[in-house]
């Protein structure tokens, strides 16, 4: 399962690669909005990339976050490449921690419990560790999030994050 996550994930990449060029990275601007940095507001590399950031939900909702859409709605056809590559890098994601945790749980010789947060980073993601779980990059206004309460893996919006982007775009 997963070869197969990363075989998707790197058909994936090769065709959104294809048809993108390198975006310079802007120079942060300061932020005029209150709770978003000028860094969090600055696009990021996504393609070829990775992180092992996962926040927590009910941290991350309380921050002004939203559930990210797991649909393809934009209908300009250099968006939906965007759009796809968004909604699959998360789904890919989520189907490798699911597939982490079900091989933690059968190894397991105690009943398998749910994982709070600070278990599942320590566990799952493994930070800093060489079999730590990388997790592909999102775009600058999205992170991951572990809901708790379902025991899966989310993309939260930031829409702060993207307003400031736009008055950064707007300034220059």
């Amino acid at each position: 399962m997963k070869v197969l996550c990363r075989s998707l994930l790197t058909l994936l990449l090769a065709s959104v690669a294809g048809c993108s060029r390198p975006v310079p990275a802007a120079k942060p601007a300061n932020s005029s909005l209150p709770g978003v940095t000028a860094e969090e507001a600055t696009p990021r590399e996504t393609l070829h990339k990775t992180t092992q950031n996962v926040l927590d939900l009910k941290q991350a909702l309380a921050k002004g976050g939203v559930l990210a859409s797991t649909k393809i709605e934009s209908t300009d056809p250099l968006m939906q490449s965007a759009d796809a590559y968004r909604t699959s890098a998360a789904k890919i994601a989520a189907m490798a921690v699911e597939q982490t945790i079900q091989l933690r749980n059968a190894q397991s010789i105690n009943d398998p419990k749910p994982l709070a947060y600070t278990e599942f980073v320590r566990e799952i993601i493994k930070p800093d560790q060489p079999d730590g779980l990388k997790l592909p990059m999102l775009p600058y206004y999205q992170e991951y999030a572990w809901d708790e309460q379902a025991q899966k893996l989310v993309a939260v919006d930031f829409p702060a994050r993207q307003a400031e982007r736009e008055k950064q775009r707007n300034a220059n």
